[in-house]
């Protein structure tokens, strides 16, 4: 089915997650117009998706010999090079005229000036990823600009946004920046050590031998520096923020704290992994996204308790989309 076969190449997944990335910029913003809600989560959606299947396009060179990646489009072939260009630049154009149908009603082209810096560097990231070390960074600073549109659109001016915007915007740059220097690290290891991509994985001497998966000591102190920098921040405005300080839920806390934990627990099972099985690692990493991703609903609760809603769409996504299109629940085989 044709259909089938785009939505496996947009990674939809965990496009749901992404799609609301400028939604949660704009719920920092106390931004509750259920209408420009919606815009905002498709605006994300098809920026979600132009990445991914360019990513996919340039990698398509490296992925053709991985043997645990056979279900992407590009490489068992369902979808040509020249349909999956047509794919990703008609959802950068769609995304666009959106964003510029939102700019012409509200009259502010704020938001449309920093979603034109985001999708650069978010193609500037899919060009070189695989060339240079330490591009994670390019691509957290994708997201970093993505939630910060959401955002822009309540203010005409960057400094009449509040303190929790730019936390809001700095935790999902950092769980980006796990989600692609451990988690794609790793999955992607076997691979990319042997067509010499230079990823931080690579670089701190990540190995597979006889498919027995060495993880160096340097990589567990980035992995695990990187989680707790995520749990600084999200408990940082507790400290910091008045509006926080002053309306502390106890339920809010109790929810922090665990979803911090089972956070930790899948990292270390991911982390603590002896046998090449990119299955596995795909459930970890599946679980692992999707735990430190509610951190950011949860601490918006603070603001409105409605906010904690949106921890159950991004779940529902991955679950259904990985069951409709690849036959189980927590393992998509296009990751």
């Amino acid at each position: 089915m044709v259909i089938r076969e785009y939505l496996k190449l947009a990674r939809s997944f965990n496009a749901v997650l992404t799609g609301i990335s400028p939604v949660m910029g704009a719920i920092a913003m106390q931004q509750y117009d259920l209408t420009l809600l919606f815009f905002l989560f498709l605006i994300g959606f098809l920026g979600h998706t132009y990445g991914f299947v360019l990513n996919d396009i340039l990698d398509y060179k490296i992925d053709r010999y991985e043997s645990g990646i056979t279900d992407r489009p590009l490489v068992s072939g369902t979808i040509s090079m020249d349909r999956a260009w047509a794919f990703a630049l008609s959802a950068l154009i769609l995304a666009f005229l959106l964003a510029i149908y939102l700019s012409l009603v509200s009259n502010n082209y704020l938001p449309l000036f920093i979603l034109i810096i985001s999708a650069c560097f978010i193609t500037l990231y899919d060009l070189i990823s695989k060339k240079l070390p330490l591009t994670d960074f390019i691509l957290g600073a994708g997201v970093f600009f993505l939630v910060l549109y959401g955002a822009s659109t309540k203010v005409s001016f960057l400094y009449q946004l509040p303190l929790i915007v730019w936390i809001v915007c700095i935790l999902g740059t950092i769980q980006v920046l796990f989600m692609n220097i451990v988690a794609g690290g790793l999955k992607d290891i076997e691979n990319d050590f042997r067509k010499g991509a230079n990823t931080l994985a690579v670089k701190l001497g990540v190995r597979v031998v006889h498919q027995e998966l060495k993880i160096s000591l340097g990589f567990k102190f980035v992995a695990y520096g990187i989680q707790l920098l995520d749990i600084i921040f999200v408990f940082l405005p507790f400290v910091i923020i008045t509006t926080f300080i002053d309306s502390p839920f106890l339920i809010q806390w109790i929810l922090l704290i665990l979803i911090g934990f089972l956070m930790l627990f899948f990292s270390t099972k991911l982390l603590a992994t002896q046998q090449f099985n990119r299955d596995t690692m795909r459930k970890y990493i599946g679980l692992h996204y999707y735990t430190n991703f509610a951190l950011v609903p949860v601490l918006l609760m603070t603001l409105t308790p409605w906010a904690l809603i949106i921890i159950i769409f991004p779940a529902l996504g991955f679950l259904f989309s990985n069951f409709i299109l690849h036959g189980t629940w927590l393992q998509p085989k296009t990751m």
